[in-house]
């Protein structure tokens, strides 16, 4: 019999094997590049977290898209994706294929428009009620709906979303881009805040926008839990304590000369 199994095929791989082959893959190019950035998900689900769900659920509104994104699911499963990589407005993945194969991927996003930013802030300055959420980077739930909105939203739509892979595959969708699309869902669940790098906008924007439209409350309790101490707050101690820029008029204590 060949070594190929019968008929000249070669043997269907197991998930175990083609993760052992994947791992051994990522070890390979962790020698020649040790920024290497796989994706490697546990157990079922592709996502564990509010971020990387909303960025599975908003692909899969989309019928241009759901159709095929089934075929990527198994190759996130099997550590396929070598390498992920996001930055303003693109997405980079090195994918293992059958046998040895590795194709490139690459997809191109549309940065925020303007006006959808600064509808968003708009949102969250009437809708966050809990400061202390969102100085420890969380988002309240009633903030979701207003982030994932279709077409609204941080998430893009489908138009937005350009894909190109260097595989023998010429569907719209191959399974490496399939792949890579629910990969960066994974990658969200790690580093939410790579939500805003790809749509080219600051978080600490909208952190801003709140914490000014809330300063002078803010500054005000600071005071009175400074008061027993007997200490003025200068700007500097305020944008310590909160991160964030104050503009507050002190009266700065004026050196004397010492005398000659």
């Amino acid at each position: 019999m060949s070594r190929y199994g019968y008929g000249g095929f070669s043997p269907q791989e197991s998930k175990g094997q083609k993760l052992a082959k994947s791992k051994k893959k990522i070890a390979a190019l962790r020698k020649k590049n040790k920024d290497v950035s796989p994706v490697l998900v546990e157990g079922r689900s592709l996502a564990k977290n509010w971020w990387g769900k909303s960025w599975n659920a908003n692909l899969e509104k989309y019928s241009d898209l759901n159709n095929r994104l089934e075929r990527g699911r198994a190759y996130v499963r099997n550590g396929s994706i070598l390498d992920l990589k996001i930055s303003k407005g693109v997405i980079t993945a090195l994918l293992m294929g059958s046998g040895s194969s590795v194709y490139n991927c690459r997809i191109d996003i549309n940065e925020l428009s303007n006006k959808s930013w600064e509808s968003i802030k708009k949102h969250c300055l009437g809708s966050i009620s809990s400061i202390p959420e969102l100085l420890a980077g969380k988002f309240p739930t009633k903030l979701q709906e207003l982030l994932s909105a279709k077409g609204e939203g941080l998430f893009p739509s489908s138009k937005e979303i350009k894909k190109s892979c260097d595989c023998p595959d010429y569907a719209s969708l191959c399974k490496h881009l399939a792949a890579t699309l629910y990969g960066i869902g994974a990658r969200l669940d790690e580093k939410p805040e790579l939500m805003f790098t790809l749509r080219g906008v600051e978080c600490s924007e909208l952190i801003s926008a709140v914490i000014d439209s809330h300063k002078d409350d803010l500054i005000s309790r600071a005071l009175r839990a400074n008061k027993n101490r007997h200490l003025k707050l200068q700007d500097k101690q305020l944008s310590t304590l909160f991160n964030i820029d104050f503009e507050m008029p002190v009266k700065e204590k004026t050196k004397k000369k010492k005398s000659k």
